[in-house]
């Protein structure tokens, strides 16, 4: 079979959802859809990033496809597969856009019937944005594509996420396993977020905003957040999330002991440290 022979579908057309149909439908795929949104469904079919969909009774979609994407949160992930993952058939592909691993991958893996392989995946391509009107926003051609797979994996269904990375335009393509992708998506994601809201929240500083510079702005882009799907988030990695604010706070303590003490000299040994650690995210 060529690929183009093949039908997929995104199941959840927010943000990455909706963006991986647009790219997919761009480039000549049979791409399907589901949503619980009429409005959504409506844009989707409107702007082409989908041949069809539904928002219910929608057995006969999964029954077609054979290269499915979950866009959904955690939870919802999870009660969706234990619902109707049984209608997948056999040498379908499955993969997903969740921003936390461990108590997904495995699950989902075991669920799904005899023949249907699960590859997880994570594309660090978020913004502070949602939904699918927002989709086109989404730049892939800068950002980092994570594989997370386990033994239950082949090596067919690897290349095939590999090559759907590619596909979709990613600068990088990488492969942890589940617990190192949370271990790291803890401090490079979760706790810049948890900074960001923890800066906005300190006082209430919105008068500011006509005085402000980029380095503030900057900070703070991400402030900016999903309520809902970054408080799952949060929680489904609380105990990562935990320690990298620990390490977090015991930095800054540290910065602050040096500035009471009035020590320039660890001022700027930090100073040298942070500009030589960060000059690495230069070179990627």
């Amino acid at each position: 079979m060529k690929q183009h022979d093949h039908t997929w579908l995104i199941v959840g057309l927010g943000l990455l959802g909706g963006r991986y149909a647009q790219i997919l439908s761009a480039r000549g795929y049979t791409v399907l859809g589901i949503t619980r949104s009429a409005d959504t469904l409506q844009y989707a079919l409107d702007h082409g990033y989908i041949a069809a969909g539904k928002t219910g009774d929608f057995t006969d979609l999964l029954e077609k496809a054979d290269r499915v994407v979950l866009g959904l949160y955690p939870t919802t992930l999870l009660s969706w597969v234990r619902e109707y993952g049984r209608y997948l058939r056999p040498g379908t592909f499955v993969t997903d856009v969740c921003g936390v691993k461990r108590g997904v991958v495995e699950p989902v893996q075991a669920l799904l019937p005899a023949g249907v392989e699960f590859i997880a995946s994570h594309p660090m391509a978020g913004r502070e944005t949602s939904g699918i009107a927002h989709c086109a926003e989404v730049r892939f051609t800068d950002a980092n594509f994570i594989i997370t797979p386990t033994p239950a994996n082949t090596p067919a269904g690897i290349a095939w996420c590999r090559a759907l990375a590619e596909t979709l335009g990613f600068a990088r393509i990488s492969e942890l396993s589940p617990a190192a992708h949370d271990r790291m998506i803890g401090y490079v994601s979760q706790l810049c977020h948890a900074i960001a809201v923890s800066l906005m929240c300190a006082s209430d500083n919105s008068e500011l905003a006509m005085y402000t510079g980029d380095s503030f702005r900057d900070l703070t882009r991400i402030a900016r957040i999903n309520d809902k799907m970054w408080a799952e988030l949060f929680l489904w990695n609380k105990d990562n999330l935990i320690d990298e604010i620990e390490l977090f706070s015991g930095a800054l303590q540290d910065l602050k002991d040096r500035l009471v003490a009035g020590d320039r000299a660890g001022l700027e040994e930090m100073f040298r440290l942070s500009t030589a650690r960060r000059a690495a995210f230069d070179e990627t």
